[in-house]
């Protein structure tokens, strides 16, 4: 390759690697604060994750069924934090090997856990990393804007994901490409 189109290809990656960055450097910035959150989050102290408490069984057998535990769940609910939450559960999470199990419910974040054998309220807490990690995939902005499929999460992961792509292809053409040119000479 002659030394001009050299040039001008390195150039044009330069414009390229500096308009995405400029364009794309708070995206990254949340993605990659957030990312370093959601690394930590087991390890938060119950700051981002409410500690996982223990019941008083793990035999299975003797746990109560699921409907009347979920029964439990959403009235604490509504008497312990908000009475017009809705009651619409984001997962019910079983710990056997802690005997007991999680109803975490889709509107803000909260988390109750139950003792599985006696019903007990063992914890009520806010899961801040479910919330980090709508910000980190873009998920946030699906339930903001009601988009139901996830088109938002896929498109903004795609570009994420193409951009630091093309990132480090360019990063790399930026610091090869001068030392090629110098033993072109």
């Amino acid at each position: 390759m002659n030394r001009k189109k050299h040039a001008s290809i390195l150039r044009s990656t330069r414009k390229i690697h500096r308009l995405m960055g400029i364009f794309l450097a708070v995206l990254f910035l949340i993605m990659a604060v957030t990312g370093l959150l959601l690394g930590w989050k087991k390890h938060s102290y119950g700051i981002m994750l409410p500690k996982s408490e223990k019941g008083i069984s793990t035999n299975i057998e003797e746990w109560m069924p699921i409907d009347k535990l979920h029964s439990i769940a959403t009235k604490t609910l509504h008497e312990k934090v908000d009475s017009n939450l809705s009651l619409e559960l984001d997962r019910i999470d079983a710990r056997p090997d802690k005997g007991m199990m999680k109803f975490v419910f889709e509107e803000g974040y909260h988390e109750i856990q139950l003792d599985a054998t006696t019903g007990e309220v063992l914890s009520v807490d806010r899961r801040i990393s479910d919330l980090i990690e709508e910000i980190h995939d873009g998920s946030i902005v699906d339930d903001w804007l009601n988009i139901k499929n996830g088109a938002f999460k896929v498109f903004y992961n795609t570009l994420m994901g193409l951009s630091l792509f093309l990132f480090v292809v360019t990063g790399v053409w930026l610091w090869v490409g001068p030392k090629l040119m110098k033993r072109a000479k």
